[in-house]
């Protein structure tokens, strides 16, 4: 018990099970566990939640593509990729393909960084990518806790990877709208590249999110090389669902 508050509150406030938080208690918990302006928005945003009620399951339209980002990032030579509230990529196009043909056929980021051996190969600073990856899906699990395919990709995350379960007990919440990526890729080399997302207006919990690295910079050039060699078949993006009509342009940085 700190300050009146107990962790376990913040843990049933998350869960959906403290459905009338005060102010008091909110600010309570902003100084007792010193969270920074992020963290202090998400705890703001599971007290609207409780008081709204809990949603339902996500609905299919979180799981494809609006079809007119589809084609906008087709036409980018800039990695970019659309993903959902899961962090599934459900869009990439050709350069992102190419950047990220090492997940093979994967879809999901999460899977991808804990389950699979080669992302850490890929990712040289991989604790700090994969702590980020968590903490943004804390952030989304946290205000959609009736997902039953988000509960069932954290259960299969906390059965199969104790990395995962160490930052997931941490319960840090940041979401990534910006962040350098050193990578090590089994054709272009190392490239160090930013990473910024965007919103995707109309579409609850996707991401547009794109890499680019400085110009001028040998990861430019590395870059540029790989994306102008024809990829091959069977990568992750190349088994994304079919993309959907919903109305709504990207939106600002960050979800």
């Amino acid at each position: 018990m700190l300050a009146g508050v107990s962790e376990g509150y913040y843990a049933r406030l998350e869960q959906g099970r403290e459905k009338h938080p005060s102010d008091q208690v909110l600010k309570a918990l902003t100084r007792v566990f010193g969270l920074d302006a992020e963290a202090t928005e998400h705890l703001h945003r599971l007290a609207r939640q409780g008081l709204r009620g809990t949603g339902g399951s996500r609905g299919s339209a979180d799981d494809r593509a609006p079809s007119h980002l589809v084609r906008l990032i087709g036409s980018w030579s800039t990695p970019a990729v659309i993903l959902g509230p899961r962090f599934d990529i459900l869009a990439a196009n050709d350069a992102a393909r190419a950047l990220l043909s090492v997940m093979g056929t994967e879809r999901n980021l999460l899977r991808f960084v804990f389950l699979d051996p080669a992302a850490r190969r890929f990712h040289l600073d991989w604790e700090e990518i994969a702590r980020t990856r968590v903490a943004g899906l804390r952030a989304t699990a946290a205000l959609n806790v009736e997902d039953e395919t988000l509960r069932a990709l954290v259960g299969q995350l906390l059965r199969r990877s104790e990395d995962f379960t160490r930052m997931w007990a941490e319960y840090d919440v940041r979401a990534k709208t910006h962040q350098t990526n050193r990578l090590l890729h089994p054709d272009a080399g190392q490239l160090t590249l930013i990473y910024q997302s965007f919103t995707v207006n109309g579409c609850p919990g996707q991401q547009l999110g794109t890499y680019q690295a400085e110009p001028g910079s040998p990861s430019e050039a590395a870059l540029r090389r790989l994306v102008e060699t024809p990829a091959g078949p069977g990568s992750a993006a190349d088994e994304q669902p079919a993309p959907h009509d919903d109305p709504g342009p990207a939106g600002g940085a960050g979800r």
